[in-house]
């Protein structure tokens, strides 16, 4: 008996040992990833204001040499276009200040950090583009009424010409730093600059028409140019807008997440993913999964801790919540299941039917139903499905649910 009680305590002293490194292996392995996660936070902020600053002084160049010889020429069109420059220029600045604010540290205040400032830099960055965009058209409205006559001279020609050059490398250098980075401002300055390129290109092509012809279209082409700044603004404000209302999650990183899940032994089925955005840096999400009704609360423990892991490591998102559907393995209630999502799929619009779980000894039955935002009356819909389905098993009381369709993940039940 001694013998044994000795070989229990040591195996007990080898199995707290092994226990303990795990623990400190994870805290250190969480640190390190802690630790990465900053680096990386902090070479993509050097990334986005170097790639401003680049930006700011190609613009303030191009748009004092294009105020010169607006000026000089009495060009609306080539002042306007110097304007355009000279807003990019803001813009940037306007970039560089959100993602230094964007990158400050979590705080008690914001604890999941400051990483929504870049969609409101992004709103900012709208305004000033719009602003830029009415003023020009009620200027080149102006010169269309009151026409002056421009002075084009081969300075102004070359200025023109190599203005063009510059946006169209500035714009594929900004673009490809913001795809590379994740950073919505930089594409958006990128495409900006690329459409400026070709509204250079229109005020050079009204240069040359007027050298050749004497017929003057600059004042329109000042049109044509507030109205392209007009739609760019537009869009850049509805795409920000977007980001702060809560897009639906990308199909691609859906399936990515989802399959990762999947992946994890015990898991019958992955639901209900939601992704919340506090910046291009921090995602958190959530989910529901399908589990047999015979697993430990244990079982799930490890399961749920798993998955968050993988997901984190894999995809970058921080698995905030992992829901819990017990999944009934007795032969009649997965009949019973296998009948009523046949019956729901029937019906138009219906997506998908998850989290079934009936309790014979109460009667009753819980699923959600999921139906497309394509449904002229989604609750009209759900309540068909419910009504049939009470009809169909009169002697169960069911609790169901109207689902979203927040993300392509699965248009089909059980996968």
């Amino acid at each position: 008996m001694e013998l044994q009680a000795n070989r229990d305590a040591a195996n007990d002293k080898r199995t707290g040992g092994a226990a303990a490194g795990a623990a400190a292996r994870t805290e250190v392995s969480d640190a390190a990833a802690g630790q990465s996660a900053m680096d990386a936070a902090r070479a993509r902020e050097a990334v986005i204001v170097r790639t401003s600053v680049v930006g700011i002084v190609a613009n303030v160049l191009l748009a004092a040499f294009k105020a010169l010889v607006g000026f000089a020429s009495n060009s609306i069109a080539v002042i306007l276009d110097a304007v355009n420059n000279l807003s990019d220029a803001l813009s940037s600045v306007i970039t560089i200040v959100g993602a230094k604010l964007a990158g400050r540290a979590p705080d008690e205040k914001h604890p999941l950090g400051y990483g929504r400032i870049e969609y409101l830099s992004a709103t900012v960055i709208a305004a000033i583009v719009l602003y830029a965009g009415f003023e020009s058209f009620s200027e080149s409205v102006k010169k269309i009424i009151w026409p002056e006559t421009a002075d084009y001279s081969a300075v102004t020609l070359i200025v023109i010409a190599a203005a063009v050059v510059v946006k169209l490398v500035l714009g594929r250098y900004v673009s490809a730093r913001g795809k590379r980075v994740d950073s919505g401002s930089l594409v958006a300055s990128g495409k900006d600059a690329l459409f400026d390129a070709v509204l250079s290109a229109s005020v050079l092509a009204a240069a040359i028409v007027y050298l050749a012809t004497g017929v003057s279209l600059e004042a329109y082409v000042g049109v044509i140019i507030s109205i392209v700044i007009l739609k760019a603004g537009i869009d850049m404000l509805r795409e920000s807008v977007d980001d702060i209302l809560g897009n639906r999650v990308d199909r691609d990183r859906a399936h990515e997440i989802v399959d990762v899940v999947k992946a994890q032994d015990g898991v019958l089925g992955a639901f209900d993913l939601l992704l919340h955005s506090y910046g291009p840096s921090m995602t958190v999400g959530s989910i529901h999964i399908e589990v047999p009704d015979t697993m430990t609360a244990e079982g799930i423990d490890d399961l749920t801790r798993r998955i968050q892991h993988a997901v984190h490591e894999k995809t970058g998102v921080l698995m905030g919540t992992v829901g819990i559907y017990a999944r009934n393995t007795d032969p009649a209630a997965v009949a019973m299941r296998e009948d009523i999502v046949r019956r729901a799929l029937a019906h138009e619009h219906v997506l998908q039917v998850h989290g079934f779980h009936v309790d014979f000894d109460t009667h009753e039955a819980s699923f959600d139903v999921v139906v497309s935002f394509d449904a002229p009356d989604r609750r009209a819909v759900f309540h068909e499905v419910r009504d049939e389905i009470e009809r169909a098993y009169p002697a169960f009381t069911f609790n169901v649910a109207l689902d979203i369709d927040s993300s392509d993940i699965s248009k089909r039940p059980g996968d």
